[in-house]
């Protein structure tokens, strides 16, 4: 039996991005307004279709650069997993894979290309938003796999200056799981847990209280037991 490309239809692949960084001590997504049809202005996730001559990655990149201005945009970035539902894009057939993408302190976005704006939004109010496409439930599982990363790998060291208390690492865990956490407790689990933190030998004035020891990340990516996000 000869094979007959022409026998099935065309299927276009597009990727979108789940960009996500803290912002005044809150976790904000980057959101830009479409300037076409369809969904024109209405918020999305930064994105758009895959080039033949291009791969997923480089896709990612570039879409971010040509919607965002932002470029090599430092820190963690994953694939977060496929949308295939038939009648998610009006246009055409159209499966999308998502990235996640983790950076801290990333400057203010440029609107380019199709994009008629481009915005940091706190995540709490972009999950109430009515996105474009499907990008509601693609932002809602991002956000569930930073929650989870958190819980077992050491990445929030990564949203803390080089050398950082306990109560800034705190600060990033409660922005990204959206909870209050015990200091005590809290304390208690990322100085027992083993590589996650070097003691400095320094220390920072904050308050009237007694100076905090200073941090550093240390060598450990896996967080042995994981942490909960138990308040």
């Amino acid at each position: 039996m000869t094979y007959d490309p022409t026998a099935f239809p065309r299927v276009a692949v597009t990727v979108d991005l789940v960009v996500l960084t803290l912002r005044g001590g809150a976790l904000h997504v980057l959101l830009v307004e479409r300037g076409e049809e369809p969904f024109r202005g209405r918020l999305a996730l930064p994105g758009g279709f895959v080039r033949p001559d291009e791969t997923l990655d480089d896709a990612a990149a570039r879409e971010l650069a040509e919607e965002t201005g932002l470029r090599d945009v430092p820190g963690h970035l994953e694939q977060l997993r496929s949308y295939g539902d038939p009648a998610r894009d009006p246009r055409m057939r159209v499966v999308s894979v998502a990235y996640l993408a983790l950076a801290p302190d990333l400057p203010e976005p440029a609107a380019g290309t199709d994009a008629a704006d481009a915005r940091w939004v706190p995540v709490a109010r972009a999950s109430g938003t009515a996105l474009a496409f499907d990008h509601a439930a693609i932002l809602a599982d991002g956000v569930e796999r930073a929650r989870a990363k958190l819980e077992y790998t050491s990445l929030a060291t990564a949203f803390c200056p080089p050398e950082f208390t306990v109560a800034d690492l705190r600060g990033v865990y409660e922005a990204v799981w959206g909870t209050a956490l015990d200091p005590r407790n809290f304390h208690r689990k990322v100085t027992s847990t083993p590589g996650l933190l070097v003691d400095t030998g320094r220390t920072r004035a904050e308050g009237r209280g007694r100076p905090a020891a200073l941090y550093r990340a240390g060598d450990a990516r896996a967080l042995q037991p994981p942490f909960t996000r138990e308040a």
